[in-house]
């Protein structure tokens, strides 16, 4: 299955490492990825394919989530089927 992370906070060293390194912990291929800074603040959106994942998807949401309060980020991460269902006008 392919989902869709997204990454928002403020500018730091190592956010695209750190997210990088837990997603391949978890056996979760990066298939691409977009990333810019506007002033301080720091946006990715990454495609990735969970299908190999080690982990149940609640597990990948919920250990993302906890990566990313532990550095004042806001990490997410959602099936792509429902974030084209929400993002289709």
């Amino acid at each position: 299955m392919r989902a869709i992370v997204t990454v928002i906070g403020r500018d730091q060293v190592g956010i695209i490492a750190a997210v990088c390194a837990l997603l391949s912990e978890k056996n979760v291929n990066v298939l691409d990825i977009s990333q810019t800074v506007l002033q301080e603040y720091f946006t990715m959106i990454m495609l990735v394919d969970t299908a190999q994942a080690t982990v149940p998807f609640a597990r990948l949401k919920e250990d993302l989530a906890q990566a990313g309060k532990e550095r004042g980020l806001d990490i997410r991460v959602q099936r792509e089927d429902i974030f084209d269902a929400m993002h289709r006008i």
